[in-house]
């Protein structure tokens, strides 16, 4: 995914063995959306359940057209100003099935756009549980199409796209800590705050109805992680046995974590709390599998849960906002703490093409981070803001107080869980 060489170019040839595992990890990618369906599914009440699963199905196949006609073209196409890619490949025009060069020379150019587009499918599905059994259904719809052009594919190129402004800067974000999760979890507290809370939000209990169903959920994204990172080492090599190994590691110590803070604080682990945490750790550890060590992801997990588990227990209660299944408490804070924890811990001894972090020595890595951070806060959270006021102009966002009673399964969908 790290649009960074990550070995030293060689004549361009498809081999074999990265092509099937790229398309493998693609697969793995693709399936996460199924199980975050899941994940939030549970999550919900049981008359919203089918409209989260909707929601997320109709995201596979809404970025899937998107990407062919023009997104791909646009979050990796020939560089326009360091801003965007240009049109060249509407349609995949150009994108064959030999290696394209610029971004992997062992796998066909093709198959690298497919990777690619399982990421921007996700990242626009994160987005779904901030607004979780409120969002109408046509406002949905043109808000994942407008959103994943105007927000994800411009950051797409800043990042990982040949030419881009933060890529060229020395930003490094192997697999989508500010591409996909700093990106997702505030566009996620974004709509959260301008749909307004749920009816009944913070006077009567809203549980989640099918609690097996989020475990389910959380180990289908557990395992297609695997592909997230590994994957995004665009070859079947060290590197991507490194970020594998990593990424099972950082998750294992943010579920254990987790489950220690909410302990300690309400004296009684939850499996909701073991799962979040795994997905907290999942996320924070996303930045920097291709570029810190096993031991670093230790640290890395350690630290993430609680950060997380208090902006989920406290600061949303604190400020008021309802974000229905904690996007942003999860996706926003742990991309963000680890898109920093990159810059602390990175190190050239992992990855020669990556950069030593503020641990060996180079605060000019941390100072960028932070950067790349601040600017991914600011452009998505601003633009999704935009967007949702212009959609507004058209069709209502939130379904009516009738509506939202009788749950959205029957009301927008007809259908029963």
């Amino acid at each position: 995914m790290n649009p960074q060489p990550v070995r030293a170019a060689e004549t361009a040839s498809i081999n074999v063995g990265d092509t099937g595992f790229i398309l493998v990890c693609a697969a793995l990618v693709l399936l996460m959306t199924p199980g975050l369906a899941l994940f939030y599914g549970g999550m919900v009440r049981k008359k919203n359940v089918l409209s989260i699963l909707m929601q997320c199905l109709m995201v596979m196949g809404l970025v899937s057209v998107q990407w062919v006609l023009f997104g791909y073209s646009l979050a990796f196409g020939p560089d326009m100003g360091h801003l965007i890619g240009s049109l060249e490949w509407m349609g995949l025009n150009g994108v064959g099935q030999e290696p394209s060069g610029t971004y992997a020379t062992t796998i066909p150019h093709m198959a690298f756009a497919a990777f690619q587009l399982m990421f921007a499918i996700i990242t626009a599905a994160l987005i779904t549980g901030a607004f979780a059994e409120r969002m109408r259904f046509s406002a949905f719809l043109a808000f994942v199409v407008l959103w994943t052009t105007l927000v994800y594919d411009p950051i797409a190129h800043w990042v990982w796209g040949s030419g881009g402004w933060l890529s060229s800067i020395g930003a490094l974000d192997f697999a989508g800590g500010t591409v996909v999760h700093i990106s997702s979890g505030i566009a996620g507290l974004t709509a959260a705050v301008v749909l307004g809370k749920r009816t009944g939000y913070g006077h009567k209990p809203i549980l989640p109805h099918n609690l097996p169903l989020t475990i389910l959920g959380a180990a289908l994204l557990w395992f297609g992680w695997f592909g997230f990172n590994a994957g995004s080492a665009l070859a079947a090599d060290g590197l991507a046995s490194h970020a594998f190994l990593v990424t099972n590691t950082c998750t294992a110590a943010a579920a254990l974590s987790w489950v220690a803070a909410e302990w300690l604080d309400h004296g009684k682990p939850t499996t909701l709390g073991a799962a979040s945490g795994a997905v907290a750790g999942l996320v924070a550890i996303t930045p920097g599998a291709g570029f810190v060590n096993p031991l670093a992801a230790i640290a890395i997990g350690l630290l993430v849960s609680p950060l997380c588990y208090l902006a989920v227990s406290r600061l949303k209660v604190k400020l008021g906002y309802d974000d229905s299944l904690d996007v942003f408490g999860i996706h926003g804070v742990g991309g963000t703490l680890g898109a920093i924890a990159t810059g602390i811990f990175a190190s050239t001894a992992v990855n020669p093409a990556g950069a030593d972090g503020l641990l060996y020595g180079n605060w000019n890595l941390l100072l960028v981070q932070l950067a790349a951070v601040a600017v991914t806060w600011v452009y998505a959270g601003v633009v999704t803001f935009l967007l949702l006021k212009v959609i507004g102009l058209f069709t209502s966002l939130r379904v009516s107080e009738e509506e939202e009673e009788i749950g959205l399964d029957l009301a927008l969908h007809g259908e029963q869980a």
